[in-house]
């Protein structure tokens, strides 16, 4: 299928790094396309485009003349549908693909994938320890951790792949999984796709090309997710009311009609992840698991590091990293989550969300918030304007600067929590090492000094 294609990589981060491997072991003739130089190419990517048959040109724009010789042209998730290299490429009748639909056109196993503008990671997470509970062999795989075509050769048709899908991943697509589950449809990353609209249209294509036997898991309680019409079976889930699936009664999680568990057993902390709960149990039914395996594996669920992961606790205070909240939405679902009072860490780099909502919780739950980064000035004036009698705001230049701040405000029994509400890229590659940087400048905290409000005799 690929042995002699010519093809162009657009864009070489860790998909395009894991695809490179791929096509240069499948024998075709690839160019290597990255607008970085190669000298700020990570040694990953840098080695995949040393590969035999693979050409690397970086440093600038693809040059629509390359289309020509060329058969096919993944595009990185990076890389927006509208870039026009990909715009020229469809004119000139290139048939233009992505590393996560190939891996949809090789992979025997059935697929379940999961998308959603939060709780996508902790129900992928969840789904695999239930797979694995059950003692089926299973694939994690897609926007958390790492790609899995290199797994291609491993994957039987006995298998089951579960994949983390964003709506980048998502937007091209013309392949859905068996299993499809969004697991909500709010505001973000409308800094890439405009509108609402554009995005909930992106998040859809998990179930666009969906078979009448496959599976749809749809967030009833959600109203973007409601309007999705799914051709496969559906099943909904919900927190509010009974629904054909699975939903909250009281305390009881009750799945296809059965208690699954009670939710104070379940351990990761916040109403949302009762959510998350009810979706990755409706897709193991789905695909034929017994209720004991969910539950054993829903029992002894902690959590994904980076989702309100305690890194420490200090003088009564315990340090929270939540970086995974990239978005207002995350942010307020973290302040919702937690009972303690709040010292909130809060900054990034803007996705153009609205603030308004999470301006108001903040202004609620926090005792004081201490802004960094690009978006900081837009966070104060949405405090300004919803809330100007609040004046616990400071402002840091650094991580350090922002924990020490936090940690200073902080009381014995409370929160510090850095709960973003953007994206990292501003200063980090991604949420993930803006995460380990605040644990880290956490740990190296003075032991010896006490949090604001106490004293040593109090200690």
């Amino acid at each position: 299928m690929l042995h002699g294609q010519r093809a162009l990589v657009l864009g070489v981060a860790r998909e395009g790094t894991d695809l490179l491997r791929f096509l240069a072991r499948a024998g075709a003739r690839v160019v290597a396309s990255d607008q970085r130089p190669a000298d700020s190419l990570g040694e990953e990517a840098r080695a995949a485009s040393a590969l035999p048959g693979v050409e690397l040109r970086a440093g600038s724009a693809p040059d629509p003349d390359w289309l020509a010789s060329l058969d096919v042209v993944f595009a990185s998730p990076g890389v927006p549908i509208e870039h026009p290299f990909l715009v020229e490429a469809h004119a000139r009748g290139v048939r233009v693909t992505s590393l996560i639909e190939l891996f949809f056109e090789l992979c025997p196993a059935p697929i379940v994938g999961i998308t959603g503008s939060a709780g996508k990671t902790t129900t992928t997470s969840l789904t695999g320890d239930v797979f694995r509970a059950a003692g089926r062999e299973v694939f994690v795989g897609g926007n958390i951790g790492w790609p899995l075509l290199g797994e291609l050769e491993r994957i039987q048709p006995s298998s089951w792949v579960v994949l983390e899908l964003s709506s980048f991943q998502l937007e091209p697509m013309r392949r859905s999984p068996h299993i499809a589950v969004v697991t909500n449809v709010t505001p973000n990353h409308l800094d890439r796709h405009r509108t609402m609209e554009v995005y909930w249209a992106a998040k859809g294509q998990i179930l666009n090309h969906q078979e009448p036997d496959d599976w749809a898991i749809l967030n009833a309680d959600d109203p973007w997710s409601a309007r999705y019409e799914a051709v496969g079976r559906t099943r909904r889930f919900s927190l509010e009311h009974p629904v054909q699936g699975a939903f909250q009664a009281g305390d009881l999680l009750v799945v296809e009609g059965e208690t699954l568990v009670r939710a104070h057993e379940v351990p990761v902390p916040g109403r949302h992840n009762l959510a998350n709960v009810l979706a990755s149990a409706l897709a193991c039914r789905a695909a034929g698991i017994p209720l004991d395996a969910i539950r054993s594996a829903v029992t002894a669920f902690h959590g994904v590091p980076h989702r309100l992961q305690v890194v420490a606790e200090r003088h009564g205070v315990r340090f929270v990293d939540d970086s995974i909240a990239t978005a207002p939405e995350r942010s307020m679902a973290a302040l919702h989550a937690l009972q303690e009072p709040v010292v909130l860490i809060a900054g990034g780099r803007d996705k153009h969300l609205p603030m308004e909502d999470w301006a108001r919780l903040i202004q609620r739950r926090a005792r004081h918030v201490v802004l960094l980064g690009e978006m900081s000035g837009l966070i104060a004036e949405a405090l300004q304007h919803v809330a100007p009698e609040f004046n616990a705001v400071s402002c840091a230049e650094s991580m350090e600067e922002a924990v020490q701040q936090a940690a200073e405000a902080a009381r014995p029994g409370d929160v510090v929590l850095l709960s973003p509400g953007g994206t990292s890229f501003d200063r980090y590659r991604d949420f993930e090492e803006r995460g380990d940087h605040f644990s880290t400048v956490v740990r190296g905290l003075d032991p010896t000094d006490p949090p604001h409000g106490s004293t040593r005799e109090e200690r």
